[in-house]
């Protein structure tokens, strides 16, 4: 990769719905590019696609990417030096362009109706063409016809004019060189009846006028590859260096589908994934560090990148794997006041007490939680004791049933009642020397205690974290509630 010049790379997104994981991907990589050699990131909205624009997805692109910690260097709302950034706001600027093609003869007027370019496409599949592109009727118009059509407000398209003899090459960093049958390509689009340029047109112009050196996209786009480099060598422009990453894929045969809920950036916030956690796992789609470590903060993976890690096979999206990493940040990577921040509005969705030290139970918490989502129904206890059945009790590994039970519950509550100062370490060593002076398995005593004050057989913590969390006084009125139920 060329980085002799400062790097300078885009995410030029279309204002069109939320934030796809695969479009996520593509800005991650280019803004690691950018910083990882010390260069730019331009942000650049591409909302030349009226039809398709979604009033709000603007502030949803920015809000995304700054939850996401990729900051733009340059953009629509601080400007830059090479702005505007927004394609809509830059409308002159194509069409001259495009007329100064038509004057160079790489481009040209057509005035084909939407019914004859029909009829064309009906006839070239009947005839079977293999190659079905337009026939350049219009391209043989002599400038007088042309002029007439213009005087009488004919509307008109503005076409790229391919060579149709020889190839064309272009290189990639990933897949290297590819060439092309010029004889292959279509006079794509240029300039749309209605003035505004398609994207395949916008988005060189763009590049070029703001200094693009590499540009990360999907492989969708290697078959415009080459129209791309016949327009920058018509206008005798400096190609930037393509980056064409593969697919996400839901298995083998799928990509990951909108309708299934696993697509978009926030069905993951949604379903409890941290936010650096899922860039950390959308970095690994399509890119393999060179070591065995996998988990990275952003800044790390900006120290860890390197082009060569990135692979030509399409990425399977693993849940699993992605919830594991979210495990590890949570469970390891957080500072108890990190995770306690970010875990409170979870906490309080189902335990509202104030009385409780939320210190103990968030250290009972995070070490358990995979998922935000996890937490509520974790602590859902704390409020009130859920409806449970004795059979609860019963636990092979553990020893244990609802007689043994009810006999262990007896032997702690006058333990627990003479305890002072509440605190996990007090109450621990207690029902230790308890545990002791019977001679039975620590489980055989414990599990109960769990069981009775939670109404769980897992729990953020065992009995002895529960007893303080819950208080002494609250501890003591359910052992008290177990009993009775056991005795009946």
């Amino acid at each position: 990769m060329d980085t002799s010049k400062r790097v300078r790379t885009r995410f030029a997104p279309s204002p069109t719905g939320f934030m796809h994981i695969g479009n996520l991907r593509t800005a991650l990589f280019a803004y690691i590019i950018a910083k990882k050699y010390d260069g730019d990131f331009i942000l650049r909205i591409e909302d030349t696609d009226r039809e398709r624009y979604v009033d709000g997805a603007v502030d949803k692109i920015y809000e995304t990417l700054r939850a996401c910690g990729l900051k733009w260097d340059e953009g629509p709302d601080i400007g830059g030096p090479v702005g505007p950034y927004i394609q809509s706001e830059r409308m002159g600027t194509y069409k001259q362009y495009a007329e100064q093609l038509i004057e160079s003869g790489h481009a040209y007027r057509c005035f084909c109706t939407k019914e004859r370019l029909d009829e064309l496409h009906r006839q070239q599949q009947e005839q079977k063409v293999s190659n079905m592109v337009y026939d350049r009727h219009c391209l043989g118009l002599s400038e007088e016809e042309q002029q007439r059509l213009l005087d009488e407000g004919v509307p008109y398209v503005i076409r790229q004019k391919m060579p149709t003899e020889g190839t064309t090459t272009f290189k990639d960093i990933l897949y290297g060189d590819i060439t092309v049958e010029n004889a292959l390509l279509e006079d794509q689009i240029l300039i749309k009846a209605d003035g505004m340029p398609t994207y395949n047109f916008a988005n060189v112009i763009d590049d070029h006028l703001m200094g693009i050196t590499h540009v990360v996209r999907g492989n969708e786009y290697l078959s415009s590859a080459p129209k791309y480099n016949l327009l920058y060598q018509a206008f005798g422009w400096d190609v930037p260096e393509y980056i064409h990453v593969e697919h996400i894929m839901r298995d083998a045969q799928h990509k990951l589908s909108k309708r299934d809920g696993d697509a978009y950036f926030g069905d993951f916030t949604d379903k409890g994934f941290y936010i650096p956690a899922i860039i950390n796992y959308i970095a690994l789609l399509g890119w393999a560090p060179k070591g065995e470590n996998e988990i990275f903060s952003l800044e790390e993976l900006v120290r860890e990148f390197d082009i060569s890690g990135l692979s030509k096979a399409p990425a399977i999206f693993d849940i699993a794997k992605m919830t594991a990493i979210n495990a590890e940040h949570l469970q390891k990577r957080l500072t108890h006041d990190e995770f306690k921040k970010l875990a409170l509005p979870y906490i309080r969705q189902s335990c509202k007490r104030e009385d409780i030290d939320i210190d103990v139970l968030v250290d009972a918490v995070q070490p358990r939680t995979k998922l935000f989502t996890d937490i509520p129904e974790m602590v859902d206890f704390i409020d009130k004791m859920p409806e449970y059945s004795t059979e609860l009790y019963t636990s092979k590994k553990m020893k244990t049933n609802p007689q043994t039970a009810l006999e262990a519950l007896k032997l702690i509550l006058p333990v627990l009642e003479a305890v002072d100062e509440w605190n996990t370490e007090k109450i621990h060593e207690a029902v230790f020397a308890e545990i002791e002076r019977v001679g039975v398995k620590n489980g055989w005593m414990l599990y109960p205690l769990r069981v009775a004050l939670s109404g769980k057989a897992l729990t953020p913590g065992g009995g002895i974290e529960l007893a303080d969390i819950l208080g002494k006084e609250e501890t003591l009125s359910r052992i008290n509630d177990a009993i009775n139920k056991l005795s009946e």
